[in-house]
Parts: C-alpha cells; structure tokens; sequence
C-alpha cells in the first residue's frame, strides 16, 4: 500500500491517451521473490518535471485506467533538477504491500493529474525461472511460508480496513469543517455589513452634528450682536433721557423724542420675537437630534447583540472576536457624562441662568434707594402728585404722558429683557 491513508490523483483517461517515454524505468527485473522488498529504479527525462503529489503505482499487465493499480508510493521531489544525479531516483515497495499471485506486472509513473508518464517491462512475483532452478523445500518449510502469508494477508486486510475508517473519518471532518466554514463566513459577512451600515450612519450623524454646531455657533453670534444692539440701545435711552430732563418743558420735542424711542422699542420688541422664534426652531432641532440618538442607541444595542453571538461562534470556531463592542461602549460613556439627552449638551443652559432679574420684584428703588411702599417710592409718588398729566417709570424716572399709558408699560417690561 501507500506511505498515507491518503488516495492518489487518478484519472479515466484510457491507455492509449498516456504518454510513456518521459519517466524511464531502469533496472527492472523479469522476477522478483516474493516475500522480498522490491526496490523500483526510475529517472526523469529532460521534458518532464516532477511534482508534488505524483506518484508510481503497480498495475497488472492489460490495465485500462489509473483507476486499476493494486498499490503505490509517493514520490520523492528532488531538490535541484539541474543536477544529472538528482534526475536518477528510487522507491522501494513493502513486501507485504506486493501481490501474491504470478500474474504480469508493470511500474507506472502517474503525475498528479491521473496521466501515465512512463511504464517499465512487465515482471512477475516469483522465482526467476522454475525449469532451471531446483528448488528444494521441506514440508515444514513450506508450512511455515504458508502461515506467514496467511498472517500478511490478515495485516493487509486489516490494514485495508483501518485506512477506509480513516479515509471516512476524514471526509466526515472535511465536511463538517466546510459546514463551519461556509457558518463562520456568512457571520463575518453579516458582521462587516453591519458595521459598514454602522459607519455610514455614524458619519451621517457627525455631518448633521457638525451642521448643528455650526449653525448654533451662528445663532450665538447674532444672539451677541443682538446684546451688543441691545447695549447701544440703552447706552441712546440714558442719553436720551437726560436730554429728557433737559426738555421737559418743550412738549413738541418731547413728543418727537417720544415717537422716536417707541418707534425704537417697537424694533427692539420685533428683534426679541424673532430671536425667540429662533430660539424655538433650535428647541425643536434640538428635540430632533434627542430622538435620532435614542434611536441611535437602540440600534448600537442591536449591533452589540450581534457581536456578542458573533464571537461566541467564533469562539466556538476557535477564533478571537473583535473589540467592536469594547468600542461603542467606551463611546456611549463619553457621551453620557456631558447629558444624557444630549450629545453636546444644552446650548442655552447658560442663558437661561444669566438672565436679567424681574425689575418689579425689586424691594429698593433704582434711583433714590429707599423701599418701596405699595409699589412705588415716596420721591415718585411726590412726582405724581405735582405732575398728575405724567408717568414715570419706577427704574428710570423716565416720564409719559397720560394718555400714552400703553408705551409706558412697553417701557417698563423692556427693562425686565
């Protein structure tokens, strides 16, 4: 039999199809004694090169197919062609592997596609010739070659037998491997899907994020020109009431300074709505991106599942899963420790805690520092006493005339913004 459980490339290519001048069998023998190792001399013409799975079998004489050889062995590659003693090989078939009967035999050279390369004279597995040589045997003798070739077919069927179980056990593992395999690939092809899906979102996220920032950093630059306005907007009302007190008496002026400052504060007043539409706009955005994280978050939820079934498979498999999970996990916590609603947090915290105090609710008066009684201090009162056709305003003393009580309480709730 053959060094290996292993089976030898062969093929259905029919006799006549073979070439045979390529590998030149020398020394071979017309008889060989059986029960004897037999030692098969070969050499490799300049047209031909040796590979690896190739290999000399020994068929009968009138073989048809590859398919027919009774045993073979591997060939040995040599190392360097170039070289004359390198070209002349040999392989020695087991005597327990040759057959038993006087049948015509023959060496085959048959590469590792199953076509014959070159065949050696036929020979047979007996003494040389049986009318020139006496051969003497005693009875015990031959009894005893009897019992040894009764033990040798006993091992080579068993032998026999053992390679067929392994030759099964072999193809069962091959099968089961590539069921494992064909498993293991389809996991890494749901895995590098999910986790392309996964980027592409991520870098989806991070555009709209990126947008987000952008247009907050936008709206905190109009919120600061809108203060500085609002600023420059104060800074003309304390010039203009002191040029109020100036011209108290001259009520024609007083009135065009009047229109003036309500047209103003009726700019103002359109100017805050519209920052507070604005404001409202970010709110919702805001609220959007609230949604579209948790959503996020369900599905790194879905995707941490996936991965931790993945690398109980691969570890199954006995490979190593990745440290995708470790990843998200890590990224999941440095987004909660700013809000856990949002990703860069709240962008008007800060002005929600820096807004200006409620006027009316102060217990002391802006101008004169005493307490107010029921509302107003005592110098305004004795203002309304003596100028009963006016209102002051209780922050900054600034007067209207009666029948303008609407842009009087205009102006008083601008000094609350």
């Amino acid at each position: 039999m053959d060094k290996t459980v292993d089976e030898p490339p062969i093929s259905a290519v029919l006799l006549e199809h073979c070439s045979f001048s390529q590998v030149v069998f020398d020394s071979v023998e017309k008889f060989y004694v059986p029960g004897g190792d037999v030692t098969c001399y070969y050499t490799f013409t300049q047209q031909f090169t040796p590979r690896r799975k190739d290999w000399i079998g020994i068929f009968k004489v009138g073989w048809k197919t590859t398919r027919e050889y009774y045993t073979f062995m591997w060939v040995a590659l040599p190392s360097d062609l170039n070289k004359e003693s390198a070209r002349q090989q040999e392989v020695q078939f087991k005597a327990y592997y040759l057959p038993k009967d006087d049948e015509h035999y023959q060496f085959c050279y048959v590469d590792q596609d199953g076509v014959v390369r070159g065949a050696s004279i036929p020979f047979q597995f007996r003494a040389e010739s049986e009318e020139d040589i006496v051969v003497v045997t005693t009875k015990g003798r031959v009894e005893e070659i009897d019992h040894h070739n009764q033990e040798l077919l006993r091992e080579n069927q068993e032998l026999r037998d053992s390679c067929a179980r392994l030759q099964q056990q072999h193809s069962d593992t091959q099968a089961e491997l590539e069921r494992k395999q064909e498993a293991l690939e389809a996991l890494q092809s749901i895995s590098k899907k999910l986790e392309q899906k996964m980027e592409e979102q991520k870098a989806c996220w991070e555009t709209e994020l990126l947008q987000l920032k952008e247009y907050n950093q936008k709206l905190s630059s109009e919120n600061e020109k809108m203060e500085s306005r609002v600023d420059q907007l104060q800074a003309q009302l304390s010039t203009q009431e002191k040029e109020m007190e100036e011209l108290v008496l001259r009520d024609q002026d007083m009135t065009e300074q009047l229109q003036r400052l309500k047209n103003e504060n009726s700019q103002l007043a359109l100017c805050l709505t519209e920052q507070k539409e604005q404001q409202k706009k970010l709110e919702q955005t805001v609220e959007k991106m609230k949604q579209k994280e948790t959503t996020a978050r369900k599905k790194q939820q879905e995707l941490t599942i996936l991965k931790k079934e993945n690398n109980r498979l691969m570890n199954y498999m006995g490979f190593q899963g990745d440290s995708l999970p470790h990843q998200m996990h890590s990224s999941d916590q440095g987004a909660g420790r700013q809000n856990p609603g949002l990703v860069y947090g709240n962008p008007y915290s800060g002005i929600q805690e820096s807004s200006a105090p409620n006027p009316l609710a102060m217990k002391k008066c802006l101008i004169c520092s005493s307490d107010f009684g029921d509302g107003v201090c005592d110098h305004i009162l004795e203002q309304q006493q003596m100028q009963t056709h006016f209102l002051n305003c209780p922050i900054c003393d600034e007067a209207f005339p009666a029948r303008e009580k609407q842009i009087f309480e205009d102006h008083v709730f601008c000094h609350s913004l």
